[in-house]
Parts: structure tokens; sequence; C-alpha cells
């Protein structure tokens, strides 16, 4: 394994198990401690995670990674669940887009939607639309630089003055009863108006927000007509569910 792919994969496992000792993760990737800490120490300056007394661990979720962090984070699974995402859209819909990362890979599985009518506050999945033949309408307002989005009241109000056929979201989290979570109002304020005036929502989810409970709650996965996931959910929250007409697919 190279040593970029062992530090993907290894900042991966540490985002979604949680701490961890450096001597269990030295076996698990097959190196040497020295090497794994290496790997962690390059990891830890890029502010990805913290080291603890022979320990690794994430870092407090008070607050998410930076955008360009969770990036790498996970992308197979994402990009998974953007190609499944995109095979609901019709061509010609009118799409709301949220923010993250996972719908930013959701730009790209778009490739070959023809007439669609996006509206989002993503200028990260912005960037990559523009590529696509495709009427865009963006957000304006105040920029999050940290993650290039608009959320908040502006976002709020310029999701209220659309209509959409399917909206397609994340959030920050989820714990193990199926309540969705995310880090700070402003995140759930901009979701609530675009979940409001979309027709069917979408819900993209990947397994590093398994387990996750955050500080701010954002509703329940009953609130979707459709959960993408990379990895299925447990039965105990798919059942229940799909017996109501939510549609599962991972």
């Amino acid at each position: 394994m190279r040593q970029f792919e062992r530090r993907q994969r290894l900042l991966e496992r540490i985002h979604s198990q949680g701490r961890q000792s450096v001597d269990h993760l030295a076996g698990v990737f097959g190196v040497s401690v020295q090497t794994l800490r290496g790997d962690i120490r390059h990891l830890a300056e890029k502010g990805l995670v913290l080291r603890r007394h022979g320990e690794v661990l994430p870092f407090p979720d008070q607050e998410n990674i930076g955008y360009d962090q969770r990036q790498i984070v996970n992308v197979a699974g994402k990009r998974q669940i953007a190609a499944r995402a995109a095979s609901l859209v019709q061509n010609h819909q009118a799409l709301f887009l949220g923010t993250g990362t996972t719908v930013e890979q959701l730009a790209d599985a778009l490739s070959d939607k023809q007439g669609l009518h996006i509206m989002t506050n993503n200028l990260h999945a912005l960037i990559k639309l523009c590529q696509l033949k495709c009427e865009l309408v963006v957000a304006g307002g105040r920029v999050r630089r940290r993650d290039q989005d608009v959320i908040g009241g502006d976002a709020w109000r310029f999701f209220q003055r659309y209509r959409a056929d399917i909206g397609i979201v994340s959030v920050g989290g989820m714990d193990s009863h199926g309540q969705l979570y995310d880090y700070n109002d402003d995140e759930v304020m901009a979701r609530e108006a675009l979940l409001a005036h979309a027709g069917y929502r979408v819900l993209v989810l990947d397994k590093t927000k398994f387990d996750l409970p955050l500080r701010c709650a954002a509703g329940q996965l009953g609130d979707y007509d459709a959960v993408v996931t990379d990895v299925p959910l447990p039965d105990k929250l798919r059942s229940p569910l799909a017996a109501q007409g939510v549609r599962f697919l991972a």
C-alpha cells in the first residue's frame, strides 16, 4: 500500500471508529510503529487528527474539520453515494443541492442529465456544475470562507424564493436511533428551508457520519423520501421507515 493511500485509509478509520492506539493501528496497517507515528504526525500537522499519549483520535465534534480535509475522507464511498443519488434525478427537473463534500461529488455524477435547473448554496459544487449544460442559480450573501458556502439567513431566504422537484442534502451526523445532527444552527436553518420547498427529499450520508451525535438536532431519517448511503444502515433503522415508504439505496 502506498503512503498516500495508507494515510487516507488511516484518516478514514480514525474518523469512523474514533480513538485508537498507535500500536493497534500499526498492526492493522502492517507497518512499524515508527512508520505509523510518522503518518499520524503528518495528519496532525495538517489539523486532521489529534495525538494524545500513544493514541490518535478525531477532533472534537463541536466544529467540523475543514472542507479540504473532509474531501479526502471516504472519497470512494461518497462517489458511490453520488452515483446512486444521481439515479433519482430525471432530465429537466428543478433541483436543490445543499452543502457538503458528498453533495459536491453529486455535481460530477449529474453530467449525463439534460435540461436541469439547479439551485444551490454550495460554491464547491457550483464550480463543477458550471461545466454542465444546465441552468444555475446560486445563493447570494455572506460566504463562509472555511467551507465556501452560504448558510444561515441568506440561504434561508434564497431557498424560500424557489420550489424544486427534488432536494438533495447531507448532515453532520446521525445517532444510533436515526436522529440527525449538525454542527451549528445556521446549517440547520438553511437545510430546513431547502427541504420545505422540495417536492422529493433525499438525504446522502456516508458511513463516517454514523453514530455521530452532534450539538444541533437536524431532524430524523423519516423526514426524507430517500436515504442514500455507502453501506447499509442497521435493519432496526431501515425496516420501520421502509414500511412507511422511505426508500433506502446502499
